[in-house]
């Protein structure tokens, strides 16, 4: 059995969605589609198990886009695998009458229903009261109410699924006008339906239907002129239908009494979406939590490093010296080992950015940014993609299907990889802890923190600027119109929070970690060969070029001869002379061309190369194996403070990530768009760092 999940944006579905399935969730495309399909099993009270699909958010079965278009095109089609035995439809009770055209539209299609009442603390906040059982007297389909996001009611809407997947009771209510009977009559003959609404839609919607063949949609189109059906004509009369029967049943079982005065949230809002306050509280959160990253994680992260050094060294005195150990402890666990030090700090962003959406903080930045935003030619809508791409840019391109211009989303996907990401996090720290001191600004201003906050803002104003200078060339002037509605101020649901980190870690450690394993593992065999046999005689060349050399000295001369020889080698000095006006050595820009796979990748190489040859077992942990780097043409520190800036405004602006390109790809159907968005990140990445590193030298 398949249970749908249906509602407007924010009404609490997929709430409702985590409470009925637990951790038995997995996410898919729909089919055709590249819209994000999360499904779920749900255990009813009897044991029976049911298949739960939560649904885009829509107002309508009219879309608005390739989100809620899914929702048209499964509704609409009983051959559909998705297609539900029985829809949920979840609606916010404060705001019950626009959520209940969705859901008579859903019933309208003949699919049974149960109506689920979500936020009833709200409506009597706002002095609303709803009187449920009239309710399902009238609408004559089970109605519940629940708390979606503490779980209250979860039981007993369980038990009225397993009884209306029994009776199948829908709501019938308005009805089809006498002048389109003809049509709809051809229309359930030609598609075998029986469903009057259904053909009506096929009617009004037919061009938007996707499963539709292009001369079954001609034979709709026909079968309309014919008898002069009018698509917006009907559109406009049944959605007024619609209207007149909600009000005529709102009427008898909702009474409206004096608002509870002046609300907290009304009061929090007068002062969090304030003009000036609203934004330097705003930047204040942020330098809350980007301070608490470096604060706080201090200890775990040196933990983490300092173990893995010291498996590396323990395992180096247990094993036999052979070419497996050194790919175990050179390569695998030098490389994967250089990312798991970062948990900490993923761990604690991800803490600050769930507690601001847990508490209803988050919408009200996203309304804040809005303002900004539409300042610098982007839509309303744009905020949420870029907001989503702090987190990571592959989600957060595909969150731009909600904007309806093609030229809006254009711009949109091309602008938000600049946001940084989660992936960019572990290069940011370990540069900044290096060059940074970890000391404040009167006493009350990290300056790490400081760092870390600017150059978040940095990739944030960047995508400003980009996206009004695309808008500017594309010529466009068109803005669509941005609406949310903002939910009441909560305290946070602490399992919700863990559950959001513990999420984010794992695809951290599990996505990242397989890449950088495979990554390591070239790694270290491009570094431990090499062409001909200098590798092999490099003790008696490097002994030969430095009699005085010995002990530490020589083993230190002949690893650095002998990684200098080997294809990586050969392969960093090849890209050199183009790096080497921004400061980076060959070493360096091995890390740069690994970290196209992923961000994150970065670090694990300079992990590895660095761990090649570095045989010290007192100190042999990641910074401090980067602290001691050394430039043999200067005799200065490799990583000082020009090359780290250099290194970190060129990550702020480069594309650097295999997946964002080929998700830009598949939004944007083709070479052309995902090509010009690296080429000019690369470019900007490049000039940036080549004129931060030129000025600090």
């Amino acid at each position: 059995m398949k249970v749908a999940l249906i509602g407007n944006p924010n009404s609490g579905k997929t709430s409702l969605f985590n409470q009925l399935t637990g951790l038995r969730q997995k996410v898919g495309n729909f089919p055709g589609v590249t819209v994000d399909k999360k499904i779920g099993i749900a255990k009813l009270n009897s044991g029976e198990k049911v298949e739960v699909i939560d649904f885009p958010g829509t107002y309508s079965i009219y879309p608005t886009s390739i989100d809620e278009q899914v929702v048209l095109d499964v509704l609409s089609n009983p051959k559909n695998p998705d297609y539900p035995d029985l829809a949920v439809v979840v609606v916010d009770a404060s705001n019950l009458k626009r959520n209940m055209l969705l859901f008579e539209q859903v019933s309208n299609l003949g699919i049974p229903t149960v109506l689920a009442l979500n936020m009833l603390d709200t409506a009597l906040d706002a002095g609303t009261a709803i009187d449920t059982i009239k309710l399902e007297a009238h609408l004559e389909v089970p109605v519940v109410e629940i708390n979606a996001r503490e779980g209250i009611g979860v039981n007993g809407l369980k038990l009225r699924l397993e009884q209306a997947l029994v009776d199948r009771n829908i709501h019938h209510n308005v009805e089809i006008d006498e002048k389109y009977e003809a049509a709809v009559l051809e229309v359930k003959q030609a598609f075998s339906l029986n469903n009057d609404y259904l053909a009506n839609q096929y009617l009004a919607q037919g061009d938007k239907l996707s499963f539709l063949s292009e001369s079954e949609k001609e034979l709709i189109k026909g079968i309309g002129q014919k008898h002069g059906f009018s698509a917006s004509a009907f559109q406009a009369a049944e959605t007024l239908g619609h209207f007149q029967d909600i009000s005529t049943a709102l009427k008898e079982v909702v009474q409206v009494g004096a608002e509870r005065g002046d609300t907290r949230t009304n009061r929090m809002d007068a002062i969090l979406l304030h003009k000036v306050w609203g934004y330097v509280i705003f930047f204040g959160i942020l330098f809350v939590v980007f301070n608490a990253v470096f604060a706080l994680s201090e200890y775990p992260m040196d933990w983490i490093d300092a173990g893995i050094a010291n498996l590396n060294n323990w395992l180096k005195s247990v094993l036999p010296e052979s070419k497996l150990t050194s790919l175990l402890t050179d390569g695998v666990i030098a490389g994967v080992g250089g990312v798991l030090m970062f948990i900490p700090q993923i761990a604690l962003l991800f803490a600050g950015i769930a507690i601001l959406e847990e508490s209803g903080y988050m919408a009200r930045v996203v309304v804040l940014m809005d303002k900004l935003i539409r300042r610098f030619g982007l839509s309303g809508k744009s905020v949420v993609p870029l907001m989503s791409g702090i987190g990571c840019a592959v989600p957060a391109v595909m969150s731009a299907r909600t904007i309806g211009s093609w030229q809006e989303r254009l711009v949109t996907i091309m602008v938000t990889p600049l946001m940084s990401c989660a992936a960019r996090l572990p290069i940011y720290t370990i540069l900044i802890a290096l060059v940074v001191p970890n000391t404040s600004l009167f006493g009350v201003f990290g300056l790490q923190g400081l760092t870390l906050m600017g150059l978040y803002l940095l990739g944030f104003l960047s995508a400003l600027l980009a996206g009004y200078v695309m808008k500017k060339i594309m010529k466009s002037e068109k803005r669509s119109i941005f609406v949310m509605e903002l939910p009441t101020y909560k305290a946070p649901r602490w399992g919700q929070v863990f559950y959001t980190i513990y999420e984010k870690v794992k695809t951290f450690v599990f996505e990242a970690g397989k890449v950088i394993l495979a990554i390591s593992i070239v790694l270290w065999v491009l570094a431990s060969y090499g062409p001909g046999d200098k590798i092999e005689q490099a003790p008696e060349i490097v002994a030969a070029a430095n009699p005085t050399l010995e002990g530490m000295e020589l083993e230190n001369a002949v690893s650095s001869f002998q990684l200098e020889n080997s294809y990586a080698g050969y392969f960093g000095k090849a890209i050199e002379p183009a790096i080497k006006p921004l400061g980076y050595d060959w070493k360096i820009g091995i890390a740069l061309i690994t970290s196209f796979a992923a961000r994150e990748v970065f670090v694990g190489t300079m992990s590895t190369i660095y761990s090649i040859g570095g045989d010290s077992a007192d100190d042999n942990t990641i910074k401090a194996r980067l602290r001691r780097e050394v430039n043999p043409e200067t005799g200065e520190p490799v990583f000082n403070t020009a090359t780290s800036f250099s290194l970190l405004i060129f990550y702020v602006f480069a594309m650097m990530c295999m997946s964002t390109i080929a998700v830009v790809y598949r939004e944007t159907k083709g070479w052309k768009w995902p090509m010009i968005q690296l080429g000019y990140m690369s470019v900007l990445a490049y000039v940036s760092a080549f004129i931060v590193y030129q000025i600090l030298k």
